[in-house]
């Protein structure tokens, strides 16, 4: 029983490794999320729809395409792997940044859709009243909108710091499966689970991943609520 409880290092790597890749792939989409939930919402422009359909491929397309595709534009050979390593001397593909870019992209629909609902739910008068008095837009969205977005910004900052973590298809196609540098607690499971003696580590980090998981939901299962009450004034 204290070998289910007993981590070996490159487990707590693994772990580290996942929730850093989380992390900062949450972190990195969120002002693009929040910008083309705004679009998708309150644009009227052709090509909305294409919009729409291209945010959210991942969650339709395998995974492994997405990744193959994350591979081919920032590969080192890919246009925009080039780009960012002759200019800036930056190398996304086969490091952890690229895990997080993977996961990034995988979450960024979860996101979007979080935080569109709660632009479709805010009170577009009590913007306009804001206008009256003399704010600029930018001060309006900052002092009202805002505010009012923010349990859905939350909420999809959430469900996309949990897509992130569980991410594998993209991540092993566009990063592979590198020991302290690019392996998360998924493609770590799956490594165990093809070694003779590697049965307790994997149900030690599937006990991890459940465990991240259930907390994360149990957040944005809050942060929906509580946006849902506000909708309605209580």
């Amino acid at each position: 029983m204290t070998e289910l409880f007993t981590f070996s290092p490159d487990e707590l790597t693994a772990i580290r490794l996942s929730l850093r890749v989380g992390f900062w792939a949450m972190l990195g989409s969120l002002p693009f999320g929040v910008a083309v939930a705004l679009l998708l919402a309150r644009g009227r422009f052709w090509g909305r729809s294409l919009l729409n359909v291209i945010v959210h491929l991942p969650l339709v397309m395998p995974p492994v395409v997405t990744g193959y595709l994350l591979l081919l534009l920032f590969g080192r050979r890919g246009p925009l792997g080039r780009l960012l390593e002759d200019g800036l001397g930056i190398v996304i593909a086969f490091r952890w940044t690229g895990a997080a870019l993977a996961g990034a992209v995988m979450g960024f629909p979860l996101l979007v859709r979080a935080i569109r609902l709660s632009v479709d739910a805010v009170d577009r008068r009590l913007e306009a009243a804001a206008g009256t008095l003399g704010a600029s837009p930018l001060w309006v969205f900052l002092t009202v909108t805002l505010p009012l977005l923010l349990p859905g910004v939350v909420a999809g900052m959430i469900l996309a710091f949990a897509r992130s973590l569980g991410e594998f298809g993209a991540t092993i196609t566009f990063v592979s499966n590198i020991p302290g540098e690019t392996q998360t607690i998924p493609t770590a499971i799956y490594m165990l689970t093809q070694q003779p003696s590697g049965e307790i580590g994997a149900l030690r980090l599937t006990l991890v991943s459940i465990a991240i998981s259930v907390v994360t939901l149990l957040a944005a299962e809050i942060m929906a609520e509580r946006a849902a009450r506000r909708r309605i004034g209580l």
